[in-house]
């Protein structure tokens, strides 16, 4: 009979995660606390971007930030509070902030970045996954020349990954771009990113999923692990305990809050992101978007259109803030002659689950032998999604990894 894994957290992790142990011929259940596929990979601006190989923890980022941090339309704001566990998050950032940390967290993000890329158009293809794909890559535009100049310096770093940008100066942009507006300074095209809609990524995944005979519990809570010596047998949940023979633990941000189980403090902060859905304006971009100077993002979809981004410290703070989907509009405006329109269909907020030195946790829990941690993929969760996956699967297979797996292992910490 074959051996029964419990994957815990139903988005894109955790999806991937289930598919490729069910490839490998393993019993599959998964279990979420909320329904699935509505957690942070559910809103979120659908990038698959290997352009994102640099991690926050840029040199300066700490001066350049600091004095808007506590600003409520701030695009990174921090939310004053007495939290032990976020100042220390916070000092340990500031610590991975020089170029040598920097370098070596962009080597780990590239190698799953790059692999993801390849295997979700080989998921797509094979499994008919209707998520509406489309590799035009993504733009990032700037209003003035100051930071379209500096971008040049970080265009330099991301050329020893083969993910360079194209520029485009002056009136340029609208040649590639003809939803943008006159007067902007330039843009620089990734070509190798693509994007899709991360809902319908999810709604395909699971009938993909249940067509394979994996069972599928939501609105069930995960409180705790039966432990037997240095393995679990089960876990606690709101429904009653689940026994299985393995356990992958996909709950991004919530995963801290299983500590007390894993034997280590999970160094992930909730960084709270936002977005607003509504249909595709008349004049609507062909590619995806990014604004560096206000941090907004936008996603034309096939079938609507996506402002998303700014980041927020907030705790596990559950209220969608009007102050920051307000700033999401008033990006937009700066750069587009279209920037959006009626109705908004849904205003939404996620957690990204943050590490302080930028690369996502994949290994083995300290305390329990056969728990699977598979979380920390801060912005880059749908990325990095099917290479995390695979990566899981193979680890627990004891098969030899498509990748290295050794940058993202916990004894870094």
């Amino acid at each position: 009979m074959a051996q029964k894994v419990l994957v815990i957290g139903c988005g894109i992790i955790g999806a991937a995660s289930a598919y490729y142990l069910k490839k490998n011929g393993w019993q599959v259940a998964m279990v979420d606390r909320g329904d699935f596929g509505r957690g942070s990979s559910h809103g979120n601006c659908g990038y698959i971007c290997p352009s994102h190989v640099l991690p926050l923890t840029m040199p300066g980022m700490i001066r350049k930030t600091l004095p808007m941090m506590l600003r409520r339309d701030a695009p990174l704001r921090v939310k004053p509070r007495l939290d032990p566990s976020l100042w220390w998050w916070l000092f340990r950032f500031a610590r991975e902030c020089r170029h040598e940390p920097m370098m070596a967290t962009a080597h780990t993000r590239h190698i799953l970045l790059q692999s993801s890329r390849a295997l979700y158009e080989k998921l797509i293809d094979e499994e008919g996954i209707d998520c509406e794909w489309e590799s035009k890559g993504s733009f990032f535009v700037f209003r003035n020349a100051g930071p379209m100049e500096d971008y040049t310096k970080l265009n330099r770093l991301m050329e020893e990954f083969g993910v360079a940008a194209k520029r485009f100066d002056g009136e340029a942009v609208r040649d590639l771009e003809p939803a943008l507006k006159t007067g902007l300074a330039g843009g620089w095209h990734h070509e190798c990113d693509a994007h899709l809609r991360p809902d319908k990524l999810l709604s395909s995944m699971r009938a993909v999923l249940e067509r394979m005979g994996v069972e599928i519990r939501e609105n069930t809570e995960v409180r705790g692990f039966v432990r037997e010596g240095q393995a679990a047998s089960a876990v606690e949940t709101s429904q009653g305990p689940i026994p299985a023979d393995c356990f992958v633990l996909a709950t991004g941000a919530w995963t801290p809050q299983l500590n007390r189980w894993l034997g280590m403090n999970v160094p992930i902060q909730p960084g709270k992101g936002y977005s607003m859905t509504m249909p595709r304006p008349a004049t609507c971009p062909q590619l995806p978007l990014i604004f560096p100077e206000c941090k907004v993002a936008v996603t034309p979809m096939r079938s609507g259109y996506r402002l998303g981004s700014t980041m927020e410290f907030a705790g596990y703070d559950t209220s969608l803030n009007p102050v920051r989907l307000g700033a999401l509009k008033r990006g937009a405006e700066d750069y587009l002659i279209e920037p959006y329109c009626e109705p908004v269909e849904e205003t939404w907020y996620g957690w990204r689950p943050m590490t302080f030195d930028g690369r996502p946790i994949i290994d083995r829990a300290p305390a329990l032998k056969n728990v699977m941690l598979a979380a920390g993929h801060n912005m880059l969760g749908v990325s990095m999604g099917t290479a995390t996956g695979k990566l899981v699967a193979e680890l627990i297979c004891d098969q030899t990894p498509h990748i290295d797996p050794r940058p993202y292992a916990v004894d870094r910490f």
